[in-house]
């Protein structure tokens, strides 16, 4: 008997998405599934055909060979509903119903290593301009004595006599007859019965591994680089995770980063913002010469254009905001004292010398005429 269109026995158009692909073959696999319909003769074959199909569909590369060829492309690509092959009922029911029972059916073989993350403080300078700095890691790595393996040298892992090194278990919960991981060996299919002296069985061990990091410039905090395969190594010779150094740049006493933007403060004394004057202010590139109008008021902002930052994921340079703050004297002498008095008669009420206060005290003034009126 011909094979039905794979799309057809799903419900789903050519272009379905793979989300779409596998929502269909959940609603098609729970309406025939054998424990939920016992007296359907065909409900069995309905559900083993919806199996193949979305194990072909459910696979990019199988999906493309079927869509150029249909069923003489994958022709021995799909278990048919059978234990072993080319991923089977384990691999597809547990991908689409491991979210119902609380974890997938485990496709067996060494776990992967888990990921780690590295806080790496950094100076405001080596974050704009970058830098190769070395790290050291404490991590679990590859146990050389066994090479990974967890058994002592000369021995071998045993087949596990639980699952019979399938690496799965047949499960039942209420209608669903689901495989899961092995819970004795966890999914490998093997067990060490005569396990290494220095990782105790476990494949790894605990060491501090340095490494060297080029950091690019422009980072700033929270950027994170990924170093793939640096992480943990996996049990019994399982792939190592991923390193994620994760950027931390400290505060500066100068300066604030805003992007790529720099932000800094720059005390003034009363005569040069009364009389102007020119002042050297730090950028990250060296001194640079900034210009004081006469008259300058306190907080008044100044824009050094290209001083700032290159961020790390392009886009122009920024600029460095300096933002002038004056800064009343203090600890004044006598002499002193006595020629601020003066100055400060000599330019009382003139209010040409002072319009912000002027203006402020009119302002005053006529509030409390209206409360009065």
């Amino acid at each position: 008997m011909a094979k039905r269109d794979y799309y057809d026995v799903l419900g789903v158009d050519k272009g379905a998405s793979a989300a779409e692909i596998k929502k269909a073959f959940r609603r098609v696999a729970m309406k025939f599934h054998p424990d939920r319909n016992p007296e359907g003769a065909d409900a069995e074959d309905k559900f083993k055909e919806a199996q193949e199909a979305y194990e072909i569909l459910g696979d990019d590369d199988k999906k493309a060979a079927y869509d150029r060829f249909g069923h003489a492309g994958v022709d021995g690509n799909s278990g048919g509903g059978q234990r072993g092959g080319g991923g089977g009922f384990g691999d597809v029911f547990g991908d689409v119903f491991g979210d119902i029972f609380g974890g997938g059916g485990g496709r067996g073989g060494p776990a992967r290593g888990s990921d780690l993350r590295y806080d790496l403080q950094l100076d405001l300078e080596d974050a704009v301009r970058g830098k190769t700095v070395q790290i050291d890691v404490p991590t679990m790595t590859t146990c050389d004595p066994c090479d990974g393996s967890g058994a002592r040298r000369g021995s071998s892992p045993v087949t596990c006599t639980t699952c019979n090194g399938a690496g799965q278990v047949r499960m039942s919960q209420g209608f669903f007859s689901v495989q899961q991981a092995c819970p004795q060996c966890r999914g490998r299919g093997q067990m060490i019965s005569d396990p290494c002296g220095s990782c105790h069985g476990q494949g790894v061990i605990e060491e501090q591994k340095t490494l060297s990091v080029k950091i690019p410039a422009g980072v700033d905090t929270g950027d994170r680089i990924r170093l793939g395969g640096k992480g943990e190594a996996g049990p019994q010779g399982g792939p190592p995770g991923d390193l994620y150094v994760q950027m931390v740049v400290r505060d500066h006493p100068i300066f604030v980063r805003d992007d790529a933007n720099l932000h800094c403060e720059v005390p003034i004394s009363f005569a040069q913002a009364a009389l102007g004057g020119e002042l050297e202010v730090p950028t990250l590139s060296g001194k640079v010469k900034l210009k004081i109008p006469a008259e300058t008021q306190s907080s008044k902002l100044f824009r050094l254009r290209g001083k700032g930052v290159a961020p790390v994921r392009g886009g122009g340079v920024g600029d460095l905001l300096c933002r002038v703050v004056l800064e009343t004297p203090v600890n004044l002498s006598s002499e002193q004292r006595e020629l601020l008095k003066k100055f400060e008669e000599s330019l009382a009420g003139k209010s040409k010398h002072s319009p912000r206060s002027s203006n402020w005290f009119d302002g005053v003034k006529k509030f409390f005429d209206n409360l009065t009126s």
